[in-house]
């Protein structure tokens, strides 16, 4: 009898187990993609090129600059240049200049001995996408050139949470 109801347990969690795996089974709603620098400098020439492919036009997505640099970096922002390029658009571009420090908090990133990571929101609230290919292109626009500090920047783009 102990034997059975062993078995019928096992059997349960198991059954269990298996429904929660598959229930928590989504696939990623994101893109992101970085440029690694080497020699950890990003000259304003070096535009950064990403595409990503929107296939769901009823969802809002959000797009984030994302940067990974030294504690040495000499600035508490970044001023970079978006070009972007819907299917069937002409180029958009604008300057941002995004706050990666303040003088309350030190460092908004998270870090890591002297490693700091910034995902900044580059749109101010969730935009809808139409369907295909979309092109974007990321410099920056510093009076310091080459930028130094910096170990990779790139772009992430994810579905907002609703």
């Amino acid at each position: 009898m102990f034997y059975k109801m062993s078995i019928i347990k096992s059997i349960v969690l198991f059954f269990m187990a298996a429904c929660l795996i598959l229930m928590s089974c989504e696939p990623i709603n994101l893109y992101e993609k970085n440029t690694i620098y080497p020699d950890h400098q990003w000259s304003s020439k070096q535009a950064n090129g990403y595409q990503f492919d929107i296939t769901d036009t009823n969802s809002l997505y959000n797009i984030y600059f994302v940067i990974r640099h030294h504690n040495a970096y000499h600035y508490k922002n970044i001023w970079i240049q978006v070009n972007m390029k819907a299917p069937g658009d002409s180029i958009e571009t604008k300057v941002i200049n995004l706050n990666l420090a303040d003088d309350l908090n030190g460092w908004l990133g998270s870090g890591m001995d002297d490693v700091y990571d910034h995902r900044v929101a580059i749109n101010s609230k969730p935009v809808k996408f139409k369907k295909g290919i979309y092109h974007i292109s990321m410099q920056h626009v510093m009076r310091e050139d080459p930028l130094q500090n910096i170990l990779s920047t790139g772009v992430r783009v994810e579905k907002a949470k609703p």
